[in-house]
């Protein structure tokens, strides 16, 4: 279990770490133009992915906090019981690295520090941040696991 705990450290530092860089290089700046379909900008948000609930009065920092420590334990639950199914310890560590370090910047400063911009045709993906991507990859993990790791998490389970 260990490993899987360190790894979602290793979450945690890169995402509070580029956090920390974007929040010095870029507080009062314009959005910097990496490429033609990528920028990176800093976007304090309130809510939940994609905003959800950003404008919604405050409370939403406690509850999301709350859902995300809850969410927490359970992961860790989790991979004490199945530490030895590799793929699935895999992607749990990547949402457990990604949620504390967004719950580190709810508490911190009451909101996500966002600041991966992509863009196409006018349109742009919301913005998001290191721990976000840990969490979506480790979600996709979860999902190839348990189509395709069926056989082996049933045999795992006996």
């Amino acid at each position: 279990m260990l490993r899987w705990l360190l790894l979602s450290g290793v979450v945690v530092v890169l995402d509070q770490l580029s956090k920390y860089v974007v929040v010095e290089k870029l507080a009062n700046q314009p959005p910097l133009e990496v490429t033609s379909f990528f920028n990176m900008l800093l976007v304090y948000n309130r809510g939940a992915a994609f905003s959800f609930l950003a404008g919604a009065g405050g409370w939403q920092r406690e509850f999301f906090t709350g859902i995300a420590l809850i969410a927490s334990a359970w992961i860790i639950w989790l991979l004490y019981r199945h530490a030895q199914q590799t793929l699935f310890s895999l992607a749990l560590a990547l949402v457990l690295g990604g949620a504390i370090g967004n719950v580190i910047d709810r508490v911190t400063i009451g909101a996500v520090v966002d600041f991966l911009d992509f863009h196409a045709f006018g349109w742009h993906w919301p913005a998001f941040n290191v721990a976000d991507s840990a969490i979506t990859c480790g979600a996709i993990l979860l999902v190839w696991d348990g189509i395709f790791g069926a056989s082996q998490s049933k045999s795992e389970y006996k």
